[in-house]
């Protein structure tokens, strides 16, 4: 770590201390060289993911694109205003714990989906109907079908 007054690079720690849940470690430092004291900030990088798409093209997993998505999905809908973050929240931690480095992008759009799904049906079949590109309406039909299907099952159970 250099000093920022002398740049010298050797320092002591003088104090650490967690933030953030310890997810941020803050840390007090006092130059070897100057005797100037400054602040470190340590964080934890999370490993790096890597989306594969349809063509074969890589790109860095970003989870702010998926919130968008995810919240235009919502848009208008009676949800949380938090939804679409806690989404994409699960639907990284999901990836993540899988443990590999590339995911292809019809997996994230499959747990986009799921997400979806079991926070509001509508906002599920707009994204669905641009994600899955239905073909025609009979397709669209039984896809609003099985979400009525599943709605009455659910319903009798209770």
């Amino acid at each position: 770590m250099r000093c920022p007054q002398c740049e010298g690079r050797e320092s002591r720690v003088v104090d650490s201390r967690d933030l953030d849940e310890s997810a941020t470690v803050r840390r007090r430092r006092e130059c070897s060289v100057c005797g100037t004291r400054f602040t470190t900030y340590e964080r934890i990088e999370a490993a790096r993911l890597v989306v594969v798409k349809r063509d074969g093209t890589r790109q860095e997993f970003d989870r702010a694109r998926l919130t968008a998505g995810l919240r235009k999905a919502l848009t208008r809908r009676p949800v949380p205003d938090d939804a679409a973050e806690r989404a994409a929240d699960a639907i990284e931690a999901e990836l993540r714990s899988a443990g590999i480095g590339e995911v292809p992008s019809s997996r994230i759009g499959e747990l986009a989906q799921e997400q979806l799904r079991a926070i509001d049906q509508i906002a599920y079949i707009r994204f669905a109907s641009v994600y899955r590109s239905f073909e025609d309406l009979e397709e669209l039909k039984r896809e609003v079908d099985s979400l009525y299907s599943e709605r009455g099952a659910g319903a009798g159970r209770k």
